[in-house]
């Protein structure tokens, strides 16, 4: 496990009940000696005060962490602000994102409209200072036209500086592999990252999926539904289904795992161990 990637992603909390969970959870991830944390931003920046102090606090405890970013509802005066305020702090990764329209809102606001718009506006304020995520749909983003339509618009970020790529949550490995092998039949080898969503609640997950697009194969679907409110029946089901999927990427040459923690560290740990990490 040495030469493989391991992060995990954490949501900023509005209570403090909630941060200390957080501070909690970051912990006892800790044992399996992460190579990042990673911490989202709101619809429109709606949590980026959030994201900012626990960014900023986790940072002084010396954890590796990488804070999100994205360009909706954002200036240009706006980003370099918080560009030049990780910098001095000493960060130097961060995930970069178009972002989700606040809710209402038909249309992009601000100065950027693509992730690459400002993936390209970091690497020209700040060179090589950070280490560039960014995100991947092997399923197809929700609101692309088609599959070539995203995966070219995939390409224009990592031609615009991205270092990584996180996908977006997934339980059909042969998504994975198709994306990745196409990406090395155009010469592309950015390491992508398989996004892991552990399972611990049905109606949650389901919820998840049809957010972003993820597709739960219907005999997953079938059998959690089988379930009912059995949620120790849940739970073991989905760290066999998770476990595997997870052993399956890897055994496949995938250069990690990024986890969806949702802010517990319970499922994450148990699947970390089944795997032998």
């Amino acid at each position: 496990m040495e030469d493989l990637h391991l992060s995990f992603e954490f949501f900023p909390t509005k209570t403090e009940s909630g941060a200390q969970k957080l501070l909690k959870t970051r912990e006892t991830l800790s044992q399996f000696d992460p190579d990042l944390f990673s911490m989202t931003y709101g619809a429109g920046g709606s949590t980026r005060t959030n994201t900012h102090q626990l960014v900023s606090l986790l940072h002084k405890q010396n954890v590796p962490i990488a804070p999100h970013l994205s360009c909706i509802g954002h200036t240009k005066v706006e980003i370099q602000e918080i560009i030049s305020d990780y910098q001095n702090q000493g960060i130097s990764s961060l995930v970069v994102l178009r972002g989700d329209l606040p809710s209402g809102l038909g249309y992009a606001q601000g100065d950027f409209r693509y992730a690459k718009d400002l993936v390209e506006y970091i690497r020209a304020i700040s060179g090589d200072h950070f280490e560039i995520y960014v995100a991947a749909y092997p399923e197809v983003h929700p609101q692309a036209r088609n599959y070539d339509q995203d995966f070219d618009a995939f390409i224009e970020k990592v031609n615009a500086g991205s270092d990584f790529a996180i996908t977006q949550f997934f339980f059909n490995p042969d998504s994975f592999f198709y994306f990745v092998d196409s990406l090395h039949k155009r010469n592309i080898d950015i390491p992508v990252l398989p996004g892991i969503m552990p399972i611990g609640n049905f109606s949650k997950l389901a919820r998840f999926a049809d957010a972003c697009g993820a597709e739960i194969p219907r005999w997953i679907r079938r059998r959690l539904e089988s379930y009912g409110d059995d949620s120790a029946s849940i739970r073991q089901f989905g760290l066999d289904v998770v476990t595997q999927l997870c052993d399956d990427l890897l055994a496949n040459d995938a250069p990690g795992l990024h986890f969806y923690t949702l802010n517990d560290a319970t499922l994450t740990s148990e699947i970390l161990k089944n795997l032998g990490w």
